[in-house]
Protein backbone atom coordinates (compact mmCIF):
# COMPACT_ATOMS: atom_id res chain seq x y z
CA UNK A 1 0.00 0.00 0.00
CA UNK A 2 1.34 3.43 -0.97
CA UNK A 3 1.90 5.91 1.87
CA UNK A 4 1.97 9.65 1.25
CA UNK A 5 3.04 12.32 3.72
CA UNK A 6 1.47 15.78 3.99
CA UNK A 7 1.02 18.61 6.42
CA UNK A 8 -2.71 18.49 5.69
CA UNK A 9 -4.95 16.05 3.86
CA UNK A 10 -8.35 17.33 2.73
CA UNK A 11 -11.16 15.00 1.72
CA UNK A 12 -13.46 16.69 -0.78
CA UNK A 13 -12.78 18.83 -3.83
CA UNK A 14 -15.63 21.28 -3.33
CA UNK A 15 -15.31 25.03 -2.62
CA UNK A 16 -14.21 24.55 1.01
CA UNK A 17 -11.63 21.86 0.26
CA UNK A 18 -10.04 23.37 -2.84
CA UNK A 19 -9.91 26.89 -1.38
CA UNK A 20 -8.28 25.63 1.82
CA UNK A 21 -5.81 23.59 -0.22
CA UNK A 22 -4.92 26.64 -2.32
CA UNK A 23 -4.40 28.87 0.73
CA UNK A 24 -2.22 26.34 2.53
CA UNK A 25 -0.13 25.51 -0.54
CA UNK A 26 0.42 29.21 -1.29
CA UNK A 27 2.00 29.42 2.14
CA UNK A 28 4.50 26.64 1.61
CA UNK A 29 2.65 23.69 3.13
CA UNK A 30 2.28 20.22 1.66
CA UNK A 31 -1.40 19.54 0.97
CA UNK A 32 -3.21 16.56 -0.53
CA UNK A 33 -6.81 17.09 -1.70
CA UNK A 34 -8.88 14.00 -2.48
CA UNK A 35 -11.76 14.23 -4.97
CA UNK A 36 -13.76 11.08 -5.59
CA UNK A 37 -14.90 12.04 -9.10
CA UNK A 38 -12.84 12.21 -12.28
CA UNK A 39 -13.69 15.87 -12.81
CA UNK A 40 -15.60 18.75 -11.21
CA UNK A 41 -18.53 18.55 -13.63
CA UNK A 42 -21.53 18.18 -11.37
CA UNK A 43 -24.67 19.93 -12.57
CA UNK A 44 -27.18 21.55 -10.23
CA UNK A 45 -24.60 22.62 -7.67
CA UNK A 46 -24.37 26.09 -6.17
CA UNK A 47 -23.50 28.58 -8.90
CA UNK A 48 -23.64 31.88 -7.02
CA UNK A 49 -20.33 33.54 -6.20
CA UNK A 50 -21.19 36.32 -3.78
CA UNK A 51 -19.33 39.61 -3.21
CA UNK A 52 -17.63 38.11 -0.14
CA UNK A 53 -15.94 35.43 -2.25
CA UNK A 54 -15.03 37.89 -5.02
CA UNK A 55 -13.37 39.96 -2.31
CA UNK A 56 -11.31 36.97 -1.15
CA UNK A 57 -10.18 36.35 -4.73
CA UNK A 58 -9.16 40.01 -4.88
CA UNK A 59 -7.04 39.65 -1.75
CA UNK A 60 -5.25 36.75 -3.43
CA UNK A 61 -4.68 38.67 -6.67
CA UNK A 62 -7.02 36.31 -8.55
CA UNK A 63 -10.09 38.52 -9.02
CA UNK A 64 -9.43 39.69 -12.58
CA UNK A 65 -8.41 36.25 -13.81
CA UNK A 66 -11.55 34.71 -12.36
CA UNK A 67 -13.75 37.40 -13.88
CA UNK A 68 -12.14 36.63 -17.22
CA UNK A 69 -13.98 33.28 -17.24
CA UNK A 70 -17.44 33.06 -18.83
CA UNK A 71 -19.95 34.29 -16.26
CA UNK A 72 -22.98 36.48 -15.69
CA UNK A 73 -22.74 39.42 -13.29
CA UNK A 74 -25.87 40.74 -11.57
CA UNK A 75 -26.24 43.60 -9.12
CA UNK A 76 -29.78 42.83 -8.02
CA UNK A 77 -31.65 39.66 -7.14
CA UNK A 78 -35.19 40.19 -8.36
CA UNK A 79 -38.35 38.28 -7.58
CA UNK A 80 -41.61 38.43 -9.52
CA UNK A 81 -44.47 37.98 -7.07
CA UNK A 82 -47.97 37.62 -8.54
CA UNK A 83 -46.81 39.52 -11.61
CA UNK A 84 -45.11 42.34 -9.69
CA UNK A 85 -41.34 42.67 -10.01
CA UNK A 86 -39.57 43.31 -6.70
CA UNK A 87 -35.91 44.16 -6.04
CA UNK A 88 -35.27 42.88 -2.50
CA UNK A 89 -31.48 42.59 -2.90
CA UNK A 90 -29.24 45.26 -4.45
CA UNK A 91 -25.52 44.54 -4.12
CA UNK A 92 -24.69 48.00 -5.50
CA UNK A 93 -25.43 49.22 -1.98
CA UNK A 94 -22.22 47.55 -0.85
CA UNK A 95 -20.14 49.98 -2.87
CA UNK A 96 -17.37 49.12 -5.35
CA UNK A 97 -15.46 47.12 -6.29
CA UNK A 98 -17.24 43.98 -5.04
CA UNK A 99 -20.78 45.18 -5.52
CA UNK A 100 -22.17 42.39 -7.67
CA UNK A 101 -22.86 38.67 -7.69
CA UNK A 102 -21.38 36.26 -10.23
CA UNK A 103 -23.37 33.40 -11.72
CA UNK A 104 -20.90 30.79 -12.96
CA UNK A 105 -21.00 26.99 -13.11
CA UNK A 106 -19.36 25.61 -9.98
CA UNK A 107 -17.16 23.32 -12.06
CA UNK A 108 -15.54 26.41 -13.65
CA UNK A 109 -14.95 27.97 -10.22
CA UNK A 110 -13.40 24.78 -8.84
CA UNK A 111 -11.26 24.18 -11.94
CA UNK A 112 -10.01 27.75 -11.66
CA UNK A 113 -9.03 27.37 -7.98
CA UNK A 114 -7.41 23.99 -8.61
CA UNK A 115 -5.45 25.40 -11.54
CA UNK A 116 -4.14 28.24 -9.39
CA UNK A 117 -3.23 25.84 -6.59
CA UNK A 118 -1.40 23.52 -8.99
CA UNK A 119 1.24 26.22 -9.47
CA UNK A 120 2.55 25.53 -5.96
CA UNK A 121 4.80 22.51 -5.45
CA UNK A 122 3.14 21.49 -2.20
CA UNK A 123 -0.33 21.05 -3.74
CA UNK A 124 -1.48 17.60 -4.87
CA UNK A 125 -5.00 16.97 -6.15
CA UNK A 126 -5.84 13.28 -6.43
CA UNK A 127 -8.88 12.78 -8.63
CA UNK A 128 -10.94 9.60 -8.60
CA UNK A 129 -9.68 9.05 -5.07
CA UNK A 130 -12.07 8.43 -2.19
CA UNK A 131 -11.22 8.67 1.50
CA UNK A 132 -12.39 5.38 3.01
CA UNK A 133 -11.50 5.92 6.66
CA UNK A 134 -9.32 7.59 9.26
CA UNK A 135 -6.07 6.42 10.77
CA UNK A 136 -5.59 6.91 14.50
CA UNK A 137 -2.82 6.88 17.09
CA UNK A 138 -3.26 7.54 20.81
CA UNK A 139 -6.78 8.88 20.29
CA UNK A 140 -5.76 11.37 17.59
CA UNK A 141 -6.47 11.28 13.86
CA UNK A 142 -3.23 10.85 11.94
CA UNK A 143 -4.49 10.76 8.36
CA UNK A 144 -6.76 8.82 6.03
CA UNK A 145 -6.99 5.61 4.13
CA UNK A 146 -8.14 6.03 0.55
CA UNK A 147 -8.84 4.19 -2.66
CA UNK A 148 -7.73 5.57 -6.01
CA UNK A 149 -7.21 4.46 -9.61
CA UNK A 150 -4.05 2.57 -8.62
CA UNK A 151 -5.51 0.90 -5.55
CA UNK A 152 -5.34 1.49 -1.82
CA UNK A 153 -3.22 4.20 -0.25
CA UNK A 154 -2.67 5.94 3.07
CA UNK A 155 -2.04 9.64 3.55
CA UNK A 156 -0.40 10.53 6.85
CA UNK A 157 -0.88 14.15 7.89
CA UNK A 158 -0.63 16.50 10.84
CA UNK A 159 -4.24 17.54 10.17
CA UNK A 160 -7.09 15.82 8.37
CA UNK A 161 -9.91 18.02 7.08
CA UNK A 162 -13.34 16.69 6.15
CA UNK A 163 -14.75 18.84 3.36
CA UNK A 164 -16.60 15.93 1.79
CA UNK A 165 -20.12 17.29 1.89
CA UNK A 166 -23.36 16.84 3.76
CA UNK A 167 -23.03 13.05 3.76
CA UNK A 168 -19.43 13.18 4.95
CA UNK A 169 -17.90 9.75 5.41
CA UNK A 170 -15.01 11.15 7.45
CA UNK A 171 -17.34 13.01 9.78
CA UNK A 172 -19.03 9.67 10.43
CA UNK A 173 -15.65 7.98 10.98
CA UNK A 174 -14.77 10.67 13.53
CA UNK A 175 -18.04 9.91 15.39
CA UNK A 176 -19.37 13.44 14.88
CA UNK A 177 -23.15 13.55 14.48
CA UNK A 178 -25.01 16.55 13.06
CA UNK A 179 -28.21 18.01 14.47
CA UNK A 180 -30.83 18.06 11.72
CA UNK A 181 -33.47 20.75 11.31
CA UNK A 182 -36.64 19.92 9.42
CA UNK A 183 -37.04 21.64 6.06
CA UNK A 184 -40.46 21.40 4.35
CA UNK A 185 -39.20 21.53 0.76
CA UNK A 186 -37.25 19.75 -1.92
CA UNK A 187 -36.15 21.26 -5.22
CA UNK A 188 -36.48 19.78 -8.70
CA UNK A 189 -33.62 21.08 -10.85
CA UNK A 190 -33.64 21.07 -14.64
CA UNK A 191 -32.37 23.02 -17.64
CA UNK A 192 -34.46 24.88 -20.16
CA UNK A 193 -33.28 27.05 -23.05
CA UNK A 194 -33.75 30.77 -22.77
CA UNK A 195 -36.76 32.05 -24.69
CA UNK A 196 -36.15 34.33 -27.65
CA UNK A 197 -37.15 37.41 -25.64
CA UNK A 198 -36.08 36.70 -22.05
CA UNK A 199 -37.15 38.91 -19.15
CA UNK A 200 -34.58 40.68 -16.94
CA UNK A 201 -32.47 38.39 -14.78
CA UNK A 202 -34.77 37.06 -12.05
CA UNK A 203 -34.02 34.74 -9.18
CA UNK A 204 -37.55 33.65 -8.24
CA UNK A 205 -41.12 33.67 -9.54
CA UNK A 206 -44.06 33.13 -7.16
CA UNK A 207 -47.61 32.78 -8.42
CA UNK A 208 -50.64 30.50 -8.29
CA UNK A 209 -49.16 28.27 -5.59
CA UNK A 210 -45.86 27.67 -7.42
CA UNK A 211 -42.35 28.94 -6.79
CA UNK A 212 -39.73 28.71 -9.53
CA UNK A 213 -36.04 29.65 -9.40
CA UNK A 214 -34.14 30.67 -12.54
CA UNK A 215 -30.34 30.98 -12.69
CA UNK A 216 -28.96 32.55 -15.86
CA UNK A 217 -26.29 30.43 -17.53
CA UNK A 218 -25.95 32.32 -20.77
CA UNK A 219 -28.08 30.49 -23.32
CA UNK A 220 -30.13 28.49 -20.81
CA UNK A 221 -31.62 28.68 -17.33
CA UNK A 222 -30.76 26.34 -14.52
CA UNK A 223 -34.27 26.15 -13.15
CA UNK A 224 -35.72 24.89 -9.89
CA UNK A 225 -39.29 24.07 -8.89
CA UNK A 226 -39.98 24.13 -5.15
CA UNK A 227 -42.04 21.11 -4.08
CA UNK A 228 -43.19 19.71 -0.75
CA UNK A 229 -40.64 17.49 1.00
CA UNK A 230 -41.01 13.98 -0.40
CA UNK A 231 -43.51 15.16 -3.01
CA UNK A 232 -41.67 13.98 -6.11
CA UNK A 233 -43.46 10.62 -6.35
CA UNK A 234 -46.85 12.33 -6.32
CA UNK A 235 -45.72 14.74 -9.01
CA UNK A 236 -44.31 11.95 -11.16
CA UNK A 237 -47.58 10.05 -10.85
CA UNK A 238 -49.39 13.12 -12.24
CA UNK A 239 -47.07 13.14 -15.26
CA UNK A 240 -44.75 15.56 -17.02
CA UNK A 241 -47.66 17.69 -18.21
CA UNK A 242 -48.56 18.42 -14.58
CA UNK A 243 -44.92 19.22 -13.85
CA UNK A 244 -44.74 21.64 -16.77
CA UNK A 245 -48.02 23.29 -15.70
CA UNK A 246 -46.68 23.79 -12.17
CA UNK A 247 -43.60 25.56 -13.54
CA UNK A 248 -45.57 27.59 -16.04
CA UNK A 249 -48.04 28.72 -13.35
CA UNK A 250 -45.28 30.82 -11.78
CA UNK A 251 -43.18 31.54 -14.89
CA UNK A 252 -45.49 31.58 -17.94
CA UNK A 253 -42.73 32.95 -20.18
CA UNK A 254 -41.12 29.48 -20.03
CA UNK A 255 -44.06 27.85 -21.85
CA UNK A 256 -42.19 27.04 -25.08
CA UNK A 257 -38.91 26.25 -23.29
CA UNK A 258 -40.62 23.64 -21.11
CA UNK A 259 -41.43 21.59 -24.19
CA UNK A 260 -37.78 20.47 -24.13
CA UNK A 261 -38.46 18.55 -20.90
CA UNK A 262 -39.77 15.25 -22.25
CA UNK A 263 -38.26 12.76 -19.79
CA UNK A 264 -38.02 12.60 -16.01
CA UNK A 265 -34.30 11.85 -16.46
CA UNK A 266 -33.90 15.56 -17.24
CA UNK A 267 -35.24 16.47 -13.78
CA UNK A 268 -32.98 16.00 -10.76
CA UNK A 269 -34.09 15.97 -7.14
CA UNK A 270 -32.24 18.02 -4.53
CA UNK A 271 -33.33 16.83 -1.12
CA UNK A 272 -33.00 20.00 0.93
CA UNK A 273 -31.61 19.71 4.42
CA UNK A 274 -30.21 21.99 7.08
CA UNK A 275 -27.95 20.53 9.72
CA UNK A 276 -24.81 21.34 11.67
CA UNK A 277 -22.34 19.76 14.02
CA UNK A 278 -22.20 20.87 17.63
CA UNK A 279 -18.51 19.95 17.57
CA UNK A 280 -16.43 20.32 14.40
CA UNK A 281 -13.14 18.74 15.48
CA UNK A 282 -11.17 15.98 17.13
CA UNK A 283 -7.45 15.86 17.80
CA UNK A 284 -5.90 15.99 14.34
CA UNK A 285 -9.28 16.42 12.61
CA UNK A 286 -11.51 19.31 11.46
CA UNK A 287 -14.80 19.44 9.51
CA UNK A 288 -15.67 22.48 7.38
CA UNK A 289 -18.21 23.43 4.72
CA UNK A 290 -21.18 21.12 4.26
CA UNK A 291 -19.46 18.46 6.34
CA UNK A 292 -19.84 20.79 9.32
CA UNK A 293 -23.07 22.53 8.33
CA UNK A 294 -25.40 21.75 5.44
CA UNK A 295 -27.11 24.91 4.20
CA UNK A 296 -30.38 25.26 2.33
CA UNK A 297 -30.29 26.72 -1.20
CA UNK A 298 -32.15 29.75 0.21
CA UNK A 299 -30.22 32.92 -0.74
CA UNK A 300 -27.55 30.81 -2.45
CA UNK A 301 -25.01 31.27 0.35
CA UNK A 302 -23.66 27.72 0.63
CA UNK A 303 -20.59 28.16 -1.59
CA UNK A 304 -19.67 31.39 0.12
CA UNK A 305 -19.98 30.08 3.66
CA UNK A 306 -17.79 27.15 2.62
CA UNK A 307 -15.17 29.56 1.27
CA UNK A 308 -15.34 31.63 4.46
CA UNK A 309 -14.77 28.47 6.51
CA UNK A 310 -11.68 27.78 4.40
CA UNK A 311 -10.34 31.30 4.87
CA UNK A 312 -10.89 31.26 8.63
CA UNK A 313 -9.27 27.82 8.85
CA UNK A 314 -6.23 28.85 6.81
CA UNK A 315 -5.71 32.00 8.85
CA UNK A 316 -5.57 29.91 12.02
CA UNK A 317 -3.75 26.83 10.69
CA UNK A 318 -0.76 28.00 8.66
CA UNK A 319 1.49 28.76 11.63
CA UNK A 320 0.75 25.62 13.67
CA UNK A 321 1.01 23.40 10.59
CA UNK A 322 4.42 24.89 9.88
CA UNK A 323 5.36 24.02 13.45
CA UNK A 324 4.10 20.46 12.94
CA UNK A 325 1.37 20.40 15.59
CA UNK A 326 -2.20 21.73 15.72
CA UNK A 327 -3.45 22.25 19.25
CA UNK A 328 -7.11 21.57 20.05
CA UNK A 329 -7.44 25.22 21.03
CA UNK A 330 -6.70 26.23 17.45
CA UNK A 331 -9.42 23.94 16.11
CA UNK A 332 -11.82 25.12 18.77
CA UNK A 333 -11.06 28.70 17.81
CA UNK A 334 -12.02 28.01 14.19
CA UNK A 335 -15.34 26.55 15.27
CA UNK A 336 -15.99 29.41 17.68
CA UNK A 337 -15.41 31.90 14.90
CA UNK A 338 -17.51 30.19 12.23
CA UNK A 339 -20.35 28.56 14.18
CA UNK A 340 -22.23 31.77 15.19
CA UNK A 341 -22.63 33.16 11.64
CA UNK A 342 -23.51 29.71 10.30
CA UNK A 343 -26.16 29.11 12.97
CA UNK A 344 -27.63 32.60 12.46
CA UNK A 345 -27.87 32.16 8.67
CA UNK A 346 -29.47 28.74 9.12
CA UNK A 347 -32.09 30.33 11.39
CA UNK A 348 -32.76 32.91 8.66
CA UNK A 349 -33.08 30.12 6.08
CA UNK A 350 -35.49 28.16 8.28
CA UNK A 351 -37.61 31.29 8.77
CA UNK A 352 -37.64 31.83 5.00
CA UNK A 353 -38.83 28.26 4.45
CA UNK A 354 -41.63 28.74 6.94
CA UNK A 355 -42.81 31.99 5.39
CA UNK A 356 -41.71 32.40 1.77
CA UNK A 357 -39.55 29.67 0.21
CA UNK A 358 -42.09 26.97 0.89
CA UNK A 359 -44.41 24.83 -1.23
CA UNK A 360 -46.92 27.20 -2.77
CA UNK A 361 -45.08 30.29 -1.61
CA UNK A 362 -46.41 32.64 1.08
CA UNK A 363 -49.86 31.77 2.38
CA UNK A 364 -52.75 33.90 1.21
CA UNK A 365 -50.74 35.63 -1.53
CA UNK A 366 -53.21 37.75 -3.53
CA UNK A 367 -53.00 37.76 -7.31
CA UNK A 368 -52.52 40.41 -8.48
CA UNK A 369 -50.98 42.25 -5.57
CA UNK A 370 -53.31 45.09 -4.48
CA UNK A 371 -52.04 48.64 -5.14
CA UNK A 372 -51.67 49.31 -1.41
CA UNK A 373 -49.43 46.25 -1.03
CA UNK A 374 -47.31 47.26 -4.02
CA UNK A 375 -46.92 50.76 -2.60
CA UNK A 376 -45.90 49.44 0.80
CA UNK A 377 -43.38 47.07 -0.75
CA UNK A 378 -41.88 49.86 -2.86
CA UNK A 379 -41.57 52.09 0.20
CA UNK A 380 -39.85 49.41 2.27
CA UNK A 381 -37.48 48.17 -0.44
CA UNK A 382 -34.59 50.65 0.12
CA UNK A 383 -34.32 49.74 3.80
CA UNK A 384 -34.62 46.04 3.00
CA UNK A 385 -31.85 46.35 0.41
CA UNK A 386 -29.46 47.85 2.96
CA UNK A 387 -29.88 44.77 5.14
CA UNK A 388 -30.04 42.04 2.49
CA UNK A 389 -27.02 43.29 0.54
CA UNK A 390 -24.83 42.88 3.61
CA UNK A 391 -26.38 39.73 5.07
CA UNK A 392 -26.47 37.88 1.75
CA UNK A 393 -23.61 39.53 -0.11
CA UNK A 394 -21.01 39.75 2.64
CA UNK A 395 -22.29 37.23 5.18
CA UNK A 396 -22.86 37.62 8.88
CA UNK A 397 -19.12 37.40 9.63
CA UNK A 398 -17.19 37.96 6.41
CA UNK A 399 -13.70 36.53 6.37
CA UNK A 400 -10.58 38.21 5.05
CA UNK A 401 -7.33 36.46 4.20
CA UNK A 402 -4.75 37.44 6.81
CA UNK A 403 -2.21 39.89 5.30
CA UNK A 404 0.69 37.54 6.01
CA UNK A 405 -1.06 34.80 4.01
CA UNK A 406 -1.70 36.85 0.88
Amino acid sequence: MDVLQADCVISGGGPAGVMLGLLLARNGLDVVVLEKHADFFRDFRGDTIHPSTIGVLGELGLRDRFLGLPHTSVRTLDAVVSGTRLHPVDFARLGPPDDFLVLAPQWDFLSFLAGEAAQYPGFRLLMETTATGLTWADGAVTGVTARGPDGELTIAATLTVAADGRDSALREAAALRPRRFGVPIDVLWFRVPKPADPPPSTLAYLRHGSMVITIDRGDYYQTGLIIAKGGIDQLKAAGLDAFRRAVEAAAPFLHESLATIDDWEQVKLLSVQIDRLDRWYRRGFLAIGDAAHAMSPAFGVGVNYAVQDAVAAANALVAPLRAGEVDLRVLDGIQRRRLPPVAAMQRIQLAAHRGIARPGGPEGLPDPLPPAVRTALAAGTPLLQQVTARVIGRGLRPESVAPELR
